[in-house]
């Protein structure tokens, strides 16, 4: 039996401040579809809404020992983490976007069925040849490439690590997976 299962919020976030990685899984699992859901509301994307959901409970990993059930309830300390995780993409989005327009560029989108292109090239292709094609892409695009598809990694953890924007981590996945679709042989 999970001896979570009946605990309060306040207690598994005390928990999880000391180490317990399961106190956490409990509390996470409790809050994934309400915060998956305020900001899939919030933004009607469905991968920037993982993204965000994710960049929220990395937030509370970091912060659980800061919490203080004297100022609110755990629920409550976790909606204010999400508001302000999607703010701040919303900030970071405002400024890409205001990039993109004094450049003249659109935005790229790399959407699901290009990843299960790759996905599906994979099944295609032996791992030499995938490791060659790679190897030949400019090392910019392989490293989001591999960090996007093979890691599965969100673009803004992505552009942290490359220390650019989301919407140049995006072009730079998007430009490689169109090489590689391309000396495959495929439509591009």
């Amino acid at each position: 039996m999970n001896r979570f299962a009946a605990t309060d919020d306040t207690s598994l976030l005390r928990a999880a401040a000391t180490g317990d990685a399961h106190a956490f899984e409990v509390f996470y699992e409790r809050h994934l579809s309400a915060v998956t859901g305020f900001h899939l509301a919030r933004t009607g994307r469905r991968e920037l809404a993982f993204d965000l959901t994710a960049e929220t409970f990395a937030a509370v990993v970091l912060s659980c020992g800061s919490f203080d059930p004297a100022r609110g309830s755990a629920a409550g300390w976790l909606c204010g983490i999400a508001a302000n995780k999607l703010h701040a993409s919303l900030r970071r989005g405002r400024v890409e976007a205001a990039a993109r327009r004094r450049l003249h560029h659109e935005p790229i989108v790399v959407d699901d069925d290009d990843l299960a292109r790759v996905d599906e090239l994979a099944g295609d292709v032996d791992e030499a040849r995938i490791a060659e094609l790679l190897e030949e892409l400019p090392s910019d695009q392989r490293e989001a490439v591999l960090s996007r598809v093979v890691d599965e990694r969100s673009y803004d953890e992505i552009a942290r690590t490359m220390r650019c924007s989301q919407a140049l981590v995006r072009q730079r996945v998007h430009r490689g997976l169109r090489r590689l679709r391309s000396r495959l042989g495929e439509p591009v």
